[in-house]
């Protein structure tokens, strides 16, 4: 596939994954992630990630996620994992309340190669339950991920991602039917060491409100993983 098609085919990624902005909100956050995955063997994994979310609106902290999660590589290209989020949240760096989820997902990684990039997937659905709220809500997150080096043979890569939140049953606090947000990233992957690898660019989450103004979120995104 030749540059002008690779170009093209990115500039309708982001066509397509973009939503409109009419008459939205908006606020400028930051979020922060910290990970390591495990090779326990030649197909089990198991990881740890920490995400901590600072918003202007919000006056700071407003979200912890520490998710755990054990994962099995059947296929070179695929893992299923399972595992459990806990996420407490806050309001100007005071805990207001906590959420629990069970999480189960279906990852394709490098699974077709378009130009000099390659596509990755991953299907994931989750259970929420909030302390002192009742029922349990459940959403699905499609997720598509296109990596291009930078240059031939190098490690560096351009990243552009799309994950769309669906809501499958809803509660008190997850009220919106259908799809609730999208998250449209673009950022600069690039290892550290052999174990390291550095994550930052720039996530635009779009949250659709009905009788209401959307709103959007732009984040300034920073990762760094690690992976024995």
């Amino acid at each position: 596939m030749n540059r002008h098609i690779s170009a093209g085919v990115l500039g309708a990624f982001f066509l397509i994954a973009a939503p409109s902005r009419a008459d939205a909100r908006d606020d400028s956050q930051i979020w922060t992630t910290a990970g390591a995955s495990v090779k326990l063997d030649d197909h089990w994994r198991l990881s740890q990630e920490l995400t901590a979310r600072f918003s202007d609106n919000r006056n700071g902290l407003y979200e912890i996620e520490s998710v755990t999660m054990l994962g099995y590589k059947f296929s070179k290209i695929a893992t299923i994992s399972g595992g459990y989020v806990f996420n407490p949240l806050y309001s100007s760096g005071d805990l207001t309340g906590r959420e629990h989820r069970l999480r189960e997902q279906l990852s394709f990684d490098n699974f077709t190669q378009i130009g000099r990039g390659k596509l990755s997937a991953r299907l994931r659905f989750e259970q929420r339950w909030r302390e002192n709220q009742d029922g349990t809500a459940w959403r699905m997150r499609p997720y598509v991920k296109y990596s291009l080096p930078l240059r031939e043979g190098g490690k560096t890569a351009l990243v552009l991602s799309n994950e769309t939140f669906v809501n499958l049953k809803n509660t008190g606090f997850q009220r919106t039917e259908g799809i609730d947000r999208m998250r449209n990233l673009i950022a600069i992957n690039t290892p550290l060491s052999k174990t390291l690898t550095l994550e930052a660019g720039y996530l635009n989450q779009y949250g659709f409100v009905r009788h209401g103004d959307d709103s959007v979120d732009h984040v300034g995104s920073i990762s760094v993983s690690l992976s024995l």
